[in-house]
């Protein structure tokens, strides 16, 4: 099932030579062992992250090896562990186009994300939603093969329920690799996978808690286990380790 939310023509959509044909930044994972610290920091903790996930984020659950890079969620006694890594300071764009190849985790209670979350805050405002949220794929054990690309926003957020939200089923999702992209111009924020058009958001230029999106953002890479979404429908305590693969990020960007 394809749900492709559209906010205006469809000529008007980003196109691909509106983005420069090599990437300004990438990673190719070809360096084995830790994800190179010179484009990803790891963040740590077991605090929830706001969505009540299980898991303890840590330093040891992200490794690179023969030209993958492997997050893997496992569980550990009665504890979940996982990592998280992001680009923020490393690499942080304004506009573009960003290409993720990925395969990922199976089962219930695994969720894993490609995604990109501000880099600064505005003045005034309070943090998130506020300063905005692009999910390029989001992805629930419970619901296999089914990709969620969302904008979030101070005026469109799950708190709210008024994400803007499309989903496309790719039912290989977790036994092949995939190319998850975004495309991110002043005007239009479009997802697609495999070069499908997925979600197309409109900059109506009416406020900036709709359109938070002329300020740098950077990218994360995550397996989250269970929490609010992930968790809905249990965790199978059977399926431990689970990985999300990511074969290589691109970031091409966009001609101003």
């Amino acid at each position: 099932m394809m749900i492709f939310l559209l906010a205006g023509p469809v000529w008007a959509q980003p196109r691909l030579d509106q983005f420069a044909t090599s990437p300004s930044w990438s990673d190719e994972f070809n360096a084995d062992g830790l994800p190179d610290p010179d484009k990803w920091s790891f963040q740590l903790g077991d605090n929830g992250w706001g969505n009540q996930e299980l898991q303890n984020y840590t330093d040891k659950n992200a490794r690179v090896s023969h030209g993958i890079l492997k997050i893997t969620a496992a569980k550990e006694g009665n504890t979940y562990t996982s990592s998280r890594i992001n680009s923020r300071g490393k690499g942080d764009f304004l506009y573009g186009r960003v290409v993720a190849r990925a395969r990922l985790p199976h089962g219930r209670g695994t969720w894993p994300a490609i995604w990109m979350l501000y880099s600064q805050e505005a003045p005034g405002s309070t943090g998130w939603p506020d300063n905005g949220e692009i999910d390029i794929m989001e992805h629930v054990g419970f619901d296999p093969g089914m990709i969620h690309c969302s904008i979030h926003s101070k005026a469109f957020n799950h708190i709210d329920h008024t994400q803007k939200t499309a989903t496309l089923l790719i039912p290989d999702a977790e036994t092949a690799f995939h190319d998850y992209e975004l495309r991110w111009t002043p005007e239009w924020i479009e997802t697609r996978i495999d070069d499908k058009p997925v979600l197309l958001f409109q900059n109506t230029h009416k406020s900036w808690p709709e359109w938070p999106f002329d300020r740098p953002q950077h990218l994360l890479l995550n397996v989250a286990v269970g929490g609010g979404w992930g968790g809905q429908k249990g965790i199978d305590d059977s399926i431990w380790p689970q990985t999300m693969e990511v074969d290589y990020v691109r970031v091409y960007p966009y001609k101003l």
